[in-house]
């Protein structure tokens, strides 16, 4: 049963390939295991595991690693985005624009110019 309750957080580490993903029921107990390649996507991870079992889940334990510590994440920059909607996205507040626009200024030379394909580095929070 507690399985199928957290099915999406199952299907979520699935779809992101976590390395080395274990999974095991021990005494209604869900244990998880495994490592992200970044941090965004272990983040992703305990959101969906809240998302589900509320804020202090007691029925599921996740140890759950990360490969990169370097940085947050990379980002392929979409059409119609601008560094303050991805910083919006990854740091929940537009005008950390800034932290994303220094980290890439090998490939950026003004902030109000990216481009769709453009694989951006997100520093860490």
């Amino acid at each position: 049963m507690v399985k199928e309750k957290y099915q999406s957080v199952l299907e979520l580490g699935e779809k992101l390939n976590i390395i080395g993903g274990d999974v095991k029921v021990n005494n209604d107990k869900l244990e998880i295991s495994g490592t992200t390649r970044n941090q965004y996507q272990k983040d992703q991870l305990w959101d969906e595991i809240k998302k589900v079992g509320g804020e202090n889940p007691s029925d599921i334990t996740a140890d759950i690693k990360v490969a990169d510590t370097s940085i947050y994440c990379h980002h392929e920059v979409q059409k119609g985005e601008s560094l303050s909607l991805i910083a919006k996205k990854y740091y929940g507040d537009p005008m950390k624009y800034k932290k994303i626009f220094e980290a890439n200024t090998d490939q950026l030379k003004n902030p109000d110019l990216i481009h769709p394909g453009q694989n951006l580095i997100i520093p860490n929070k």
